[in-house]
């Protein structure tokens, strides 16, 4: 059983602040730990511009606080994303996200990163792996 808080990782390895400075993620659960998943807290700050395509991932994203709008760059398709709505990139969309308000939102990734990614210029995580317990 593992039993962590997100306080327990502030300012270790699993804190990452984006290149970008856009947003800043704590994952609490990593490839490492051999689940078949990561769970991580993400906060995009307001007034932001992210755009991703985890062509190598499905991620699925729960806001738990603030808003944004959350854009499908391959249809143009808009979504207003506010605390207690979900979205699921089961289709490896390229999106947008512009946050109205820091943007909290709880975030799970399979398969799972390892903690090290950023997004390249084209939005994508890297296919990075490690052996579990690792």
């Amino acid at each position: 059983m593992i039993v962590r808080s997100f306080k327990d990782i502030e300012g270790t390895d699993r804190h990452v602040k984006a290149a970008s400075g856009t947003w800043e993620s704590k994952r609490i659960v990593l490839a490492r730990e051999g689940v078949g998943f990561s769970l991580h807290e993400t906060v995009l700050y307001a007034g932001t511009e992210t755009s991703m395509w985890y062509a190598n991932h499905i991620e699925a994203v729960l806001c738990v606080e603030g808003e944004a709008e959350l854009t499908n760059d391959e249809t143009g398709e808009k979504h207003w994303i506010t605390p207690g709505t979900m979205y699921l990139l089961d289709g490896h969309e390229k999106h947008t996200l512009r946050p109205k308000t820091d943007f909290r939102c709880v975030c799970v990734f399979n398969p799972p990163v390892t903690g090290r990614e950023d997004h390249d210029e084209n939005g994508v995580y890297p296919l990075l792996t490690e052996p579990a317990g690792a």
